[in-house]
């Protein structure tokens, strides 16, 4: 199977590379993507919204034979979804790592801006349960591979109509909630709660984890990744 690995905001083809060797012995051919505008000044980079990341997956999808698995983590998740409903037809398989199926005009969230684009905030920024399972030393090595996203991306409406991803078979890898927590909680968030409702095959998996697996605990995601594919 053509696995394509999305990463998450700030987050490059690199962040994979834990995950990348697993998929490969067990015999599948993953593409682990760094996505346009990533790293790019503010001048150079105005123009890339989540349309062109979510046209960079579909242009990987395209140059695959047969069907694909689409993996996204964190706002990566929206890309692949909204991937999933343009080519429905080539997907097997969404899996999202740590992030849920968005609905239509959801946007991955805000963040500063600095000079145009969306640096890194750094690990402090998040809340402790995200990275309460990232080592200090895991922190240190990562933050430098980190780069800046255009400026746009995490706010721009996700562009969805129709309705043939819901027939795609989604698999979720949170990193806390069981498919019982989470399908009672999701009750509470409107749109999201349609959205998921929607979906015709949906599971969700518990990594016990914080919001970076492929960092603070890859051989959990990868079992977790090969199990999803099947």
């Amino acid at each position: 199977m053509d696995v394509i690995l999305i990463p998450g905001l700030w987050l490059d083809a690199s962040s994979w590379d834990d995950i990348v060797d697993p998929l490969r012995e067990a015999g599948h051919t993953p593409h682990a993507l760094t996505l346009p505008g990533l790293g790019v000044t503010a001048p150079e980079s105005s123009d890339i919204g989540i349309a062109e990341w979510i046209e960079a997956v579909v242009t990987a999808i395209d140059g695959t034979d047969g069907d694909v698995v689409l993996v996204g983590h964190s706002g990566g998740g929206n890309v692949a979804w909204a991937a999933a409903e343009a080519r429905a037809d080539r997907v097997a398989r969404v899996v999202f790592v740590d992030t849920t199926p968005p609905p239509p005009g959801a946007e991955i969230s805000e963040f500063p801006v600095v000079d145009g684009v969306i640096p890194f905030p750094g690990w402090d920024f998040f809340d402790e349960e995200d990275v309460a399972d990232l080592a200090p030393e895991v922190r240190e090595r990562t933050a430098p591979t980190t780069r800046s996203v255009p400026a746009r991306v995490p706010t721009d409406p996700l562009p969805l109509s129709g309705g043939a991803r819901h027939r795609v078979p989604v698999t979720m890898l949170m990193g806390g909630m069981d498919e019982e927590t989470f399908r009672r909680v999701v009750q509470q968030w409107g749109a999201f709660a349609a959205e998921f409702d929607a979906i015709e095959d949906a599971t969700v998996v518990p990594l016990q984890t914080g919001h970076w697996p492929q960092f603070s605990a890859p051989d959990r995601l990868a079992r977790a990744l090969l199990a999803a594919i099947g």
